[in-house]
């Protein structure tokens, strides 16, 4: 099994990609530390550098890498899912009247 994720804490709903993944392909992803969490099977490509869903997350969800609040999803986004701008906006960014922003 390849390890080709990486999380920064073990609760991250994403991890980040150390390598091109192919759908299809299911991966390992470890902490920094190299503790495996989980396998993923890839339900998308994801690049090099790029966030990948480690679990199902449903839309409006904020999403935790880091260990903190990053962004939430704008669609609903399925495990093993390329996490980009198509599908996830920041919290930096979002209006402070959103209901986005409630939790």
């Amino acid at each position: 099994m390849k390890k080709g994720i990486l999380l920064h804490e073990a609760t991250d709903d994403v991890g980040v990609a150390v390598m091109d993944l192919k759908v299809g392909e299911e991966i390992d992803a470890v902490t920094l530390e190299g503790i495996e969490v989980k396998k993923v099977k890839l339900v998308s490509d994801v690049p090099l550098g790029h966030k990948v869903a480690m679990s199902d997350l449903a839309q409006d969800k904020h999403i935790i890498e880091y260990g903190r609040e990053i962004g939430y999803a704008a669609a609903p986004i399925k495990a093993g899912e390329h996490v980009h701008i198509h599908n996830i906006k920041s919290l930096r960014w979002a209006a402070s009247t959103s209901t986005v922003l409630a939790k």
